[in-house]
């Protein structure tokens, strides 16, 4: 029998991938739900196609005509996140607003298929603890994570000793810092080795996606933010490395694309026939170059690795402070060198506290965000 999927954030650039992925594996998968945020001309076409059990649009209310039972506004997220005919819910995305959907599905059972990155950052507690006592899984859709996961498939977490998260630098990773403050949108979104959504593109430009990432690895594998490190690898070939207690490293490797990890996300700890991704060539790779991280040329990233060490709620604040900041760079409201400076001064301006709770979780957030929109104005 086919496994059922909800793809939250379908008409993003993980809900597309997602899919493709899809097309090639009907005999696998049946696409059970669909929810869009407000793309709904392109959700309806996905609808028509997919014709799915269930569609939510969380902006716009219940549009279209075509089959399947509709939904609306943020419920809807849940609603499709714990239908009954779902397994697997890929979490594509982005931002907080994907929290309180992963919550759901881990409480009911799913496995989730994680794009969501801030879920973890912001409540990585309360999600490990929802995937425990609901029987849930979480899964990572990130490349970095996933080749993480690959390389430990079958090893306890008492072997392992260090995770090398890798990072492409960005399209700035050359520019003096001075040239980097004034970088405009359309040269933040010119990504040099993926083509991805634009809030995680401008993420990539100023590393923060990486300081995300180090606060997702230390949730997802149980690792210290001591042993989570990151290299700038400017050809993204090298998706992660793993070094075991006996001195013994692996790698994953491949070139960048999303559905290779979304597949295996499908399907762990299987793996599947699939002809729709390029195959791997060392000669076509060419040579593969790391680099330190300048943590001058990329100051969130170390607010966020200060964050993560704080713990509490001072991530949850990092990503809202963060997001707010992006969304007012990618309006055209500030600069690109604003971004990390308005994240600071949120942080400098909150003290972390628990995060053990939803209501702590969620508060900490929205007064993170009314600080960073004071702060990236003023």
């Amino acid at each position: 029998m086919s496994v059922g999927v909800a793809i939250l954030g379908s008409t993003g650039s993980i809900g597309c991938s997602t899919l493709q992925v899809l097309a090639r594996q009907r005999e696998r998968f049946r696409v059970v739900a669909l929810t869009a945020y407000s793309n709904a001309d392109l959700l309806e076409r996905q609808a028509a196609e997919w014709r799915p059990a269930y569609v939510g649009l969380v902006n716009g209310g219940k549009r279209g005509s075509g089959p399947g039972a509709r939904g609306s506004g943020a419920g809807c997220l849940i609603e499709a996140a714990t239908h009954p005919d779902v397994r697997v819910v890929v979490n594509g995305i982005v931002g907080a607003a994907g929290l309180e959907a992963t919550l759901a599905a881990l409480r009911a059972g799913k496995r989730v298929a994680l794009a969501n990155k801030e879920t973890l950052v912001m409540a990585g507690e309360l999600v490990t603890r929802a995937a425990r006592e609901g029987g849930g899984e979480i899964v990572p859709v990130d490349s970095e994570h996933s080749a993480v996961l690959q390389c430990v498939a079958g090893r306890g977490p008492a072997e392992l000793a260090r995770l090398i998260l890798t990072a492409s630098g960005g399209p700035f990773r050359t520019w003096p810092r001075e040239r980097i403050a004034a970088a405009t949108v359309a040269e933040a979104l010119r990504h040099p080795t993926w083509k991805m959504g634009k809030k995680i593109t401008v993420d990539s430009a100023t590393l923060v996606n990486k300081a995300l990432e180090v606060i997702e690895a230390h949730f997802l594998f149980g690792l210290g933010y001591e042993a989570v490190e990151v290299v700038v690898h400017p050809q993204s070939v090298v998706h992660a490395f793993v070094e075991f207690v006996d001195g013994s490293v692996l790698a994953q490797v491949g070139f960048p694309t999303m559905e290779l990890p979304i597949l295996y996300a499908l399907t762990h700890p299987d793996r599947v026939p699939d002809a729709g991704t390029r195959r791997f060539d060392p000669v076509a790779a060419g040579s593969l170059t790391f680099e330190a991280v300048d943590a001058e040329l990329y100051p969130a990233y170390r607010l966020g690795r200060t964050a993560a060490t704080a713990g509490g709620t001072a991530p949850t604040v990092f990503n809202a402070a963060n997001e707010i900041a992006v969304a007012l760079f990618l309006e055209g409201a500030i600069p690109f060198g604003r971004i990390a400076s308005t994240i600071a001064r949120v942080l400098d301006a909150t003290g972390p506290t628990g995060a053990d709770t939803l209501d702590a979780v969620l508060a900490a957030d929205a007064a993170a965000r009314r600080l960073a929109r004071e702060a990236a104005c003023s």
